[in-house]
């Protein structure tokens, strides 16, 4: 299902490599077996949920309200708790996030399906429980609201105890489509690039409010719930975080050559620094002045939001040695955020942070991920 993953020692020197790994560079090429769910028939009334499997025995638990649908049962609720793994996932009502609440749920995680409006959250869990996936479940999160990160990490210390998964998926683009029929025929995404900064105007806008969100949701919201989370991670055997990043937050976008720099030396940086160049970045970008610093110049806040997660991502490794952090570039996937266009499905984009959910204990940490192949954070220019 995977292609064999390689890397380069030379390419690869800050990426933490378990150290009881035998070879430190060396990392299995991860093959998921996607086992056959049973299937499972929900029957709902005076407050119990019922779930009978195909050749089991009814299993049942107190049900809360439909309005919530925070299911308490367990398909395998015979399993000690310390078997059982579970995984949240952001911004996984559609697209991308609700792909990998799949393909996970069929390796036999435990999901807790999030998205911050709960009637979407809500069909989205519908959906994979009518398919025969019964171990999903639905918490309402907006990453940006302290109080729904909050309440989302109440609900996982009484209900699992602990976090073995996070994958931080939910984000916005930050653009505005002024003409999409004309943004689409030259090329859609294919086209975003600094060099055709003039031809892209008239087909897509990035106001200053909705960069300012963008960077609000895709670093700092990702940071809040990552930061509310990594008590009940490190409760885990295994636990493992999956950022999702973008080609677009390779730092050949940045025209700052020692500002690039900077954010590439982990040595010296720290989450001061990120914090800064992004507010640095928003006065820049309020007061029309990215060409005149160095900033990108198309969809300016979401690669800023990108390399500033990637230089997170690798930060929190280091901070972090039991847990394997990672960043995932999924590709140019055929989703609401690219309006459709792409080159990859949802099923192939989810592939690659499925994968880095589930390495090994002895898998890297603080590494990037080309959709399913560990490359190297570069200053240099990638394909999306």
């Amino acid at each position: 299902m995977f292609t064999n993953i390689h890397t380069d020692q030379s390419l690869c020197a800050n990426v933490r490599m378990n150290s009881m790994a035998p070879n430190p560079f060396r990392l299995a090429q991860v093959v998921l077996n996607i086992k056959t769910q049973q299937q499972v028939n929900v029957k709902k009334g005076g407050g119990v949920v019922q779930v009978k499997k195909k050749g089991g025995d009814d299993v049942k638990g107190e049900g809360k309200s439909e309005k919530n649908r925070f299911f308490n049962f367990h398909p395998n609720s015979y399993e000690p708790m310390d078997n059982i793994r579970c995984a949240v996932v952001t911004g996984a009502n559609k697209g991308i996030g609700f792909e990998i609440c799949r393909q996970l749920a069929l390796e036999g995680i435990e999901i807790i399906l999030t998205a911050r409006n709960e009637s979407r959250g809500v069909a989205a869990v519908d959906k994979l429980n009518s398919s025969g996936i019964s171990n999903v479940i639905y918490h309402q999160l907006d990453i940006i609201d302290s109080k729904s990160v909050q309440n989302l990490v109440k609900f996982i210390e009484s209900r699992f105890k602990k976090l073995d998964i996070l994958v931080n998926n939910a984000a916005e683009s930050g653009i505005v489509y002024v003409d999409i029929n004309k943004f689409k025929e030259g090329g859609a995404y294919m086209q975003v690039n600094d060099d055709n900064v003039d031809n892209l105007t008239g087909l897509i806008e990035e106001p200053y409010d909705l960069g300012e969100r963008c960077l609000n949701i895709n670093y700092y919201g990702t940071k809040r719930v990552t930061d509310a989370l990594i008590p009940l991670l490190q409760l885990s055997k295994s636990p493992r975080v999956v950022n999702i990043s973008s080609a677009y937050g390779d730092l050949h976008w940045f025209h700052n050559e020692e500002l690039k720099h900077e954010l590439h030396d982990i040595e010296i940086l720290t989450e001061e620094r990120i914090d800064e160049v992004i507010q640095c970045f928003l006065r820049d970008f309020k007061v029309t002045k990215l060409r005149e610093n160095g900033w990108p110049l198309t969809c300016s806040a979401y690669k800023v939001s990108k390399a500033a997660l990637n230089a997170y991502t690798r930060l929190m490794a280091r901070k972090f040695q039991n847990i394997l952090v990672n960043a995932v570039h999924p590709g140019y996937v055929v989703t609401d955020m690219t309006s459709q266009t792409g080159i990859l499905t949802v099923e192939e984009g989810a592939q690659g942070s499925v994968m880095a959910a589930l390495l090994p204990d002895d898998g890297p940490s603080g590494a990037y991920f080309d959709k399913t192949k560990l490359a190297p954070f570069t200053l240099a220019e990638r394909p999306i």
